[in-house]
């Protein structure tokens, strides 16, 4: 796994061993960045449940002024850290060790540009995250969220929380669905 684009391009990431994480492979985060390069860059940017922290550095690298990343995984957390040096943006990260539904109703005290979650697919945290994002601080009419979730995976409810769907991005076996409140397009 490697930083596509921008400041740290090519440089290698490491990922944390065993199956607890899925890093996102480098042909969906050039999609994926493809998609919303015009949302982030020179604001705030938050990975939830972010694994290696290569969709948070990945931002940066283009251009994000400030990262969060939230990850409750300690071998996670040092994999995360260490990315950051070696990519030196660790200047403008924060990692928090803490679970990421808990850390986006109450830990991120600032109006994020983009929000991004990969949490482990088909376990309702999709739902959950909507519930603490509609009433998070973090979150505004002009935040995107994108949630990336099993291919199937159903999304309808979404306005129970004050979001809307602007864009799914579906690949082989997941996609991303990217949210707003309110429903402004991407």
């Amino acid at each position: 796994m490697r930083v596509v684009a921008g400041t740290a391009r090519s440089l290698l990431l490491m990922t944390p061993e065993g199956e607890h994480t899925r890093p996102t492979s480098d042909r969906i985060k050039e999609t994926l960045f493809n998609v919303i390069q015009n949302d982030f860059p020179g604001g705030v940017f938050v990975d939830l449940f972010a694994g290696s922290g290569g969709i948070g550095i990945e931002a940066l690298s283009r251009g994000a002024k400030k990262a969060y990343f939230i990850e409750n995984d300690r071998r996670a957390l040092e994999c995360i850290e260490c990315n950051l040096k070696h990519t030196h943006l660790d200047d403008k990260a924060v990692v928090l060790k803490q679970d990421a539904v808990l850390a986006l109703g109450y830990s991120i005290h600032e109006t994020a540009d983009v929000i991004f979650a990969d949490p482990p697919y088909g376990k309702g945290y999709d739902r959950m995250l909507l519930e603490a994002a509609c009433r998070s601080e973090a979150v505004s009419e002009d935040t995107l969220l994108i949630i990336e979730e099993a291919k199937d995976a159903d999304f309808s409810y979404c306005s129970e929380f004050g979001f809307v769907i602007i864009k799914e991005k579906i690949y082989k076996s997941n996609k991303h669905v990217f949210l707003r409140k309110g429903g402004n397009d991407v």
